[in-house]
């Protein structure tokens, strides 16, 4: 068990055991619920910065997918619908009402699948970075594969405290994991970044649903209210998928300049305000055709 208050303090760690996976999440704070749902190779650590930022007035719940941080293996998951079954198991059981629902990366992309399979779970949802447009091309299926193959962040999670105090080691770990500026990144920020990959014990198998997926066939089917928040700078999702999600969705789109794809924890301040903007807000569901409708 590691201790939740390095991660996130103020935070609860709990364990739960959802259809032959269980499940690590933290949970704080009382009110409307909140979840942050981190990306591929991630922890619930990665919200360090940006969960402090949102949790007056909230309850947040913050889960780690199956096969990452103290999250077991899934027995099989051939695509990430398996991945979202389980967080919405968890939601059920953990959250009394649909809350809102943030996804970072591959988290973004097993978050539309959630509000895609159980729409009554989810009340609306923020999309940081979301993977899934461009994360079946070749480059990335090659990325992913090797990545998955070499585990780079389980190599260099045993120096991570010497990593995140070094302008050159940041700018070597996080330049490639596209952070805009690695050297500006807070120690404690790339720490928390890093400390993750440490108890991974399957995210091939996340990697493999993502590639094998294309989201665009099915957003359609988004019911909630959704924001699209992206790093001007991402060099992994480019911005253009953005304004890809934003135009099939019929969302508003917040783009943060002179950040890359580690938005959470680049610029947290920014991410906070335009998620806190977006949920106070008066929120109009556009009008979607369904299939087969004549325009």
């Amino acid at each position: 068990m590691t201790d939740a208050k390095a991660e996130l303090p103020q935070f609860e760690e709990r364990f739960a055991e959802v259809r032959g996976c269980r499940l690590r999440y933290l949970v704080a704070g009382e009110g409307d619920s909140l979840v942050l749902v981190h990306g591929l190779g991630g922890a619930a650590a990665n919200w360090l910065a940006l969960a402090p930022l949102l949790l007056p007035g909230r309850r947040l719940l913050v889960p780690e997918v199956p096969g990452h941080g103290g999250s077991s293996a899934l027995p099989a998951a051939s695509s990430l619908n398996a991945f979202a079954d389980r967080i919405a198991l968890l939601l059920e059981r953990e959250l009394p009402g649909p809350p809102a629902v943030v996804g970072h990366s591959l988290g973004g992309a097993i978050v539309l699948r959630l509000a895609i399979r159980r729409p009554e779970l989810v009340s609306s949802l923020v999309l940081a970075g979301a993977a899934g447009i461009s994360s079946g091309t070749r480059q990335a299926r090659y990325g992913l594969t090797m990545t998955g193959l070499l585990k780079p962040g389980k190599r260099i999670a045993p120096y991570r405290h010497r990593v995140a105090r070094s302008a050159a080691l940041k700018t070597l770990v996080f330049g490639r994991w596209g952070a805009s500026d690695p050297p500006a990144l807070e120690p404690r920020v790339a720490e928390a970044f890093l400390s993750g990959p440490a108890r991974h014990t399957d995210t091939v198998s996340a990697a493999k649903a993502l590639v094998r997926e294309d989201p665009r066939a099915d957003l359609d089917r988004v019911r909630c209210p959704v924001l699209l928040l992206w790093g001007a700078r991402d060099s992994q999702l480019p911005v253009g998928d953005a304004f890809e999600y934003a135009r099939r969705l019929r969302a508003p789109l917040r783009v943060i300049a002179d950040c890359g794809h580690l938005l959470i924890g680049e610029h947290p301040e920014a991410c906070a305000d335009a998620i806190q903007e977006f949920l106070a807000g008066e929120r109009v569901v556009p009008p979607r055709l369904d299939r087969g409708a004549q325009i």
